[in-house]
Parts: structure tokens; C-alpha cells; sequence
């Protein structure tokens, strides 16, 4: 079942992200968007592109459902990675890529916005990643590319206490660049991609390589100890615990095991 839909105008692409009620990410939908963009890729006339959710949020994390289906934490690591794969070609993805952030960018959803060039948000959009509070950790790289937006310490304040930053927060910590009141937040994202779709392929393509050198060689060290990290969380007691807990909309009781 198709997830993404995507249409052009003018020399850009917008891609909207359907999956009813919250736009969670499923392992499926995730793979559906490396498959849109290599398609994109291929298509000489789209020079920038937008992605953005329908209804009320532009994604409210991972399908907590699908965690029940997987037996170990060697296949959770497994899909952690073919994820981390997919947002790493978003990130040099040789033409660029605005997130229009509205309602919320929760968990895996956050991550797949961080992994784009550019995040515009509505000024009350929620932005966090909340996997803590489920007894897990963030699983696409998101422990990764926080801290390189955010900084360190504040990193560490949004992981350990699972609390979103607003989206005038996001723009003020450097997680997102603009924020606008959300009836405006298509109009102004559509203006800004038009904008970068009129620079010429060629320099847009040497800018985005160019950014990937800010990448120091722990940045892959640490996605992949990610991954195995995610597993070994997903195997515990504490992590069954919290994906049974947010199922049955009940508080969590963590035992550290």
C-alpha cells in the first residue's frame, strides 16, 4: 500500500507522507521514500524538493505496533539500520530537500526531518524524541544528528526527559531555520523550495557534497553502535515493557532490566 504521493510544480517536487491518523513511519513507509527518491532522482526537470504530512501531523513517530511483530534485537538492529541507509540518502540527496514541519515531528518522525536539508515548522509544532519514555532509543540516527543541530547538552536535556521543543523553540535552538504560524507554513515552505529550485543543478549538487565534509568519521561510528544499541534496548525487559505500556496506554514500570 502507497504511502507517499508526489506531484510537481514547476521544477519541484511535493511529496506528502498519508498514513492515517498519525503519519507513523512504518518499516514499509520508510523504505517507500528511498524508492520515491530514486525514482526523483531520475527525473531531470525536479531540482529541489518539498515533503510534508498530511492532516494533523507531519509525522508522530515509528508504527509502536510493528516493535510487537519482530522476535529479537538482532532483526530490530537490522531494521534500524536499513532506516539509518534510507535517511542517510536523504541527507545527500543530490538535490535539496525542505521538511514543512506541522502538528508534530515525534521520534522517527523527527529524525526523518533531521536527515533533510532544510526544516521549516508552524510555531506550535511539537519536535522531540520521545523513545526513552518507552524504555527504548531513538533508532535512525537520531542520537547522532540532534546534538550536531542542537549542541551537546541540549541533546541530552531533550533525549533524557523525552520533552518536544515548540516550533519557535526548534528555530531558536537550531533544529529547524523558520517558523510560521501554520496556515501559512505550505505557502511559505512551497515559496522557499521554488526559490532554490530556480539555482542551477550543478552548484546544488556541489553545495550538498560540500556540507557532507562538516561530517566527522565518528558521526558513522556512532549510527552504526546506534543500531546495535537499539537491538540490545529492544531485548530488555525495560524495552518490552515500554512498548507493551504504550499500547495499553498505561505508565511504564522500568525495572533496569
Amino acid at each position: 500500500m502507497a504511502y507517499l504521493s508526489h506531484i510537481k510544480e514547476g521544477n519541484a517536487a511535493i511529496i506528502t507522507i498519508n498514513r492515517p491518523p498519525a503519519n507513523a513511519l512504518s518499516f514499509e513507509l520508510i523504505q517507500e521514500i528511498g524508492n520515491l527518491l530514486d525514482q526523483i532522482e531520475q527525473d531531470t526537470e525536479v531540482r529541489a524538493i518539498l515533503i510534508h504530512g498530511e492532516g494533523r501531523f507531519f509525522s508522530a513517530g515509528a508504527d509502536i505496533k510493528e516493535f510487537t511483530e519482530i522476535d529479537n534485537g538482532e532483526e530490530f538492529s537490522r531494521l534500524a539500520e536499513n532506516g539509518q541507509d534510507v535517511f542517510e540518502k536523504v541527507e545527500n540527496f543530490p538535490k535539496p530537500i525542505i521538511a514543512a514541519i506541522h502538528g508534530a515531528a515525534l521520534g522517527g518522525g523527527l529524525e526523518l526531518a533531521m536527515s533533510c536539508h532544510i526544516r521549516l515548522v508552524s510555531e506550535n509544532a511539537k519536535l522531540g524524541l520521545p523513545e526513552l519514555q518507552l524504555g527504548l532509543i531513538p533508532g535512525f540516527a537520531g542520537t547522532q544528528r540532534l546534538p550536531r543541530l542542537v549542541g551537546t547538552a541540549k541533546a541530552a536535556e531533550m533525549l533524557f526527559t523525552s520533552d518536544p521543543l515548540s516550533g519557535h523553540d526548534a528555530v531558536k535552538w537550531g533544529l529547524a531555520n523558520q517558523a510560521f504560524p501554520e496556515e501559512q507554513l505550505l505557502e511559505k515552505a512551497k515559496e522557499m523550495v521554488q526559490k532554490i529550485a530556480a539555482k542551477s543543478p550543478i552548484a546544488l549538487k556541489a553545495a550538498i557534497e560540500l556540507l557532507q565534509f562538516s561530517k566527522t568519521p565518528h558521526f558513522y561510528e556512532g549510527v552504526r553502535q546506534e543500531a546495535k544499541k537499539f537491538g540490545f534496548v529492544f531485548d530488555s525487559e525495560d524495552g518490552k515493557e515500554g512498548i507493551n505500556a504504550f499500547l495499553e496506554k498505561r505508565k511504564p514500570n522500568f525495572t533496569g532490566k
